[in-house]
């Protein structure tokens, strides 16, 4: 990915930036911190994943894989955000989480100075979605806060479930 050289040159006196990555689900953009991103890979290697219907807040999860003996599970980012079946071409590994989310696409890297907090509209579930909001090349991006795709006591229970089902079918337990 490339940062455009005016970005580095657009520094805002005694205001932080933050470099975010924009990906696209369907027909929308949004943003997350590049910090919070490990790696954005291809989608080798990916195996079906299904929870089950009794933990309806997982369904979203539709993929596992495992890298360096560490379990992985890969949100659908169209299911999470509720929006129609996407064309995923990318995942992006989330940092410090054994977590992964499916987008349709990379749009690039950018700089970001300003995140507004969200408008009362914003009344949901979409809450605990979202940082705020960034004005990016004229458009308002919902910037996602990474924790909202998977939390610790989810994926807590998706790896239970996961050695459990291992040892059920015999497969060695990787993690």
């Amino acid at each position: 990915m490339r940062i455009s050289q005016a970005l580095s040159k657009r520094r805002l006196p005694g205001r932080s930036a933050e470099i975010m990555i924009l990906f696209r689900v369907g027909e929308f953009t949004f943003a997350i911190g590049a910090n919070a991103v490990e790696e954005i890979r291809d989608l080798t290697g990916l195996q079906d994943f299904s929870f089950g219907r009794s933990h309806q807040k997982l369904e979203k999860v539709k993929h596992a894989f495992e890298r360096q003996g560490r379990d992985y599970f890969v949100v659908d980012a169209a299911a999470h955000f509720h929006l129609d079946k996407a064309h995923t071409t990318r995942v992006m590994v989330l940092r410090d989480l054994a977590a992964a989310v499916s987008v349709d696409g990379i749009e690039g890297m950018q700089e970001i100075h300003s995140i507004q907090g969200l408008p009362t509209a914003f009344s949901g579930e979409e809450r605990d979605w979202y940082r705020g909001l960034a004005l990016i090349k004229g458009k308002v991006v919902p910037v996602v806060r990474p924790e909202a795709f998977l939390n610790r006591a989810q994926t807590t229970l998706l790896s239970a479930w996961l050695r459990t089902t291992r040892a059920a079918t015999g497969v060695a337990d990787t993690a």
